[in-house]
């Protein structure tokens, strides 16, 4: 039994009685926050706002179960909302402070902490304060010639040197894996397969062998998985670089450590550099109040045009959820100059995405048409939960009997019944954008696929 099976079943029990308590709901969230299960802490934060949609302490722990999870702009749309209130919770200033500080804005980081213990003296944590470089005075309140004022002492520190080298990969997976797709596949194959493989034709027209990339759709869609076997295609080295491998709280570091990502790269040639959630690293300058974003944002472009160094034979790709936070900088010609929509995957899709997913498990002669038939709108993760969760109860039985059965059709789709969807939400947003905030076109191809 997982640590704290017997207590979740227990709060589990007790609002099958009570399905309307609003409190105890949201007892069971901060339980499953404490025992790392993130995703169902999400689900039952949301079952709460259904009933009590105003209700500031379910927008919180939705947004703590978000901000776990990685959905930094789900996040803080809740944050934001809340500390926009009369009555401002000091929980709230405190995550958002978490959350800019991971953005590398150290400077608005300190400031939203400081309004949290306005708020709330007790809301204080000396762990955040230690990677904000504040130092407090023993009466426990600020001390002006000790404390880190906005970061400012901390960003006139010494920095450390460039984080170090970064994991090259040799994926084994390829296009085979990857279910459905087969637009992206042609456009990936074209920009970079095809340069790699035929090497000559492309010499020919004086094309040089490289460029960018940007993936955009729904979360769990495939983006990553896409990339990895991009890489796997043309057995190149493959770097995957994260918000953490870039950002850093010292002035200056965030952007050494772009140049060291792209020398690495460069030195390792073919390599496939992969950025995830890349609106994170190269947000809408427009937007941000501070130098030092706006030079990160600067050094990420110049390593695109290769003005330090020269990219032929890397070949980047990028992913994001929200690409309409991204600094339309990025999308000119010798960049990211190929758009490419990840839509969720069609019938068609969905059924290879779960031959793939139930290859090599015991399975009782699966109808997978019929199965993608029954998960319309559900991604590529949400197809992963299905199965995980089919599987889940077949364990369950087999403990039971002591006789392992193989999964069947029935089975799936009994678990597909209780996996929502995770693409509706992302479409809502999306909609605004691509109906009210399509200049050139760029989200035309949402519009194509909600048919509008």
């Amino acid at each position: 039994m997982a640590a704290g099976d017997a207590e979740l079943q227990g709060l589990r029990e007790a609002l099958k009685v009570s399905p309307e308590n609003v409190p105890l709901r949201l007892h069971l969230v901060e339980t499953l926050l404490r025992f790392g299960r993130y995703e169902e802490a999400e689900v039952e934060a949301k079952e709460a706002l259904q009933r009590a949609p105003d209700h500031e302490g379910a927008k919180l722990a939705l947004a703590r179960a978000f901000q776990q999870q990685g959905k930094a702009s789900q996040a803080l749309v809740l944050v934001e909302d809340l500390i926009r209130r009369a009555q401002r919770p000091a929980p709230a200033y405190l995550l958002h402070a978490r959350m800019l500080f991971a953005q590398g804005e150290v400077e608005r980081a300190v400031k939203e902490y400081h309004k949290a213990l306005d708020a709330d003296p007790e809301a204080a944590d000396t762990e955040l304060e230690a990677r904000l470089g504040i130092r407090r005075g023993k009466a426990g309140g600020a001390n002006d010639d000790d404390e880190v004022v906005d970061g400012k002492l901390r960003q006139h520190a010494e920095p450390d040197e460039a984080k170090g080298s970064f994991e090259l990969e040799r994926p084994k997976v390829g296009f085979a894996d990857v279910g459905g797709m087969n637009e992206l596949k042609e456009e990936i194959k074209l920009k970079i397969v095809h340069p790699l493989t035929h090497p000559e034709i492309y010499k020919a027209y004086g094309k040089p062998i490289g460029g960018g990339i940007l993936m955009y759709g729904p979360p769990g869609c495939g983006k990553t998985l896409l990339a990895r076997a991009t890489a796997g295609e043309v057995q190149a080295r493959f770097l995957a670089i994260g918000i953490n491998d870039v950002l850093d709280m010292w002035i200056g570091a965030s952007e050494r450590n772009l140049h060291a990502i792209f020398e690495q790269a460069r030195a390792h040639k073919p390599c496939v550099l992969f950025f995830d959630e890349v609106d994170a690293l190269g947000a809408s300058r427009s937007d941000l109040r501070h130098s030092a974003g706006r030079n990160q944002i600067n050094q990420f472009l110049a390593e695109l045009d290769g003005v330090k160094g020269h990219n032929d034979g890397v070949l980047i790709l990028a992913a994001t959820n929200a690409p309409w936070h991204l600094d339309s900088a990025f999308r000119r010609p010798g960049r990211f100059d190929r758009v490419l929509f990840v839509p969720p995957p069609d019938a068609p899709a969905r059924a290879g995405v779960l031959r793939i997913l139930l290859k090599g498990k015991p399975v009782e002669n699966p109808d997978f048409d019929y199965l993608a038939k029954k998960t319309d709108g559900f991604s590529g993760a949400d197809l992963k939960a299905v199965v995980d969760l089919a599987i889940e109860e077949k364990l369950r039985q087999a403990m039971k009997e002591g006789v392992p059965k193989p999964l069947t059709d029935k089975d799936l789709l009994a678990a597909a019944k209780k996996v929502k969807p995770s693409t509706k939400e992302w479409f809502a947003t999306a909609r605004n954008y691509a109906l009210y905030s399509n200049q050139g076109g760029v989200y035309d191809d949402i519009l194509k696929y909600l048919n509008l």
